[in-house]
């Protein structure tokens, strides 16, 4: 009986679980690309790797500089 009530707990999970991914809203994949591409183009200049950085100092995976022992 144990295992009987312990199946059963977790198919009720699982029914729960599918209940919750029921109820999202969902989306076309052309609506979502078109969201995409637009925030995309309003924080273009934003976006690093595709202006780049204003300085080196700037740049966070600039190469760091070397230590020297003396």
């Amino acid at each position: 009986m144990d295992v009987m009530s312990s199946s059963l707990q977790q198919q009720r999970i699982v029914v729960e679980q599918l209940r919750r991914e029921a109820s999202i809203e969902r989306q076309t994949v052309s609506e979502s690309c078109a969201k995409m591409m637009k925030y995309i183009t309003e924080h273009e200049q934003e976006d690093y790797l595709l202006t780049g950085f204003t300085s080196q100092k700037v740049n966070p995976f600039r190469e760091k500089s070397s230590c020297t022992v003396l």
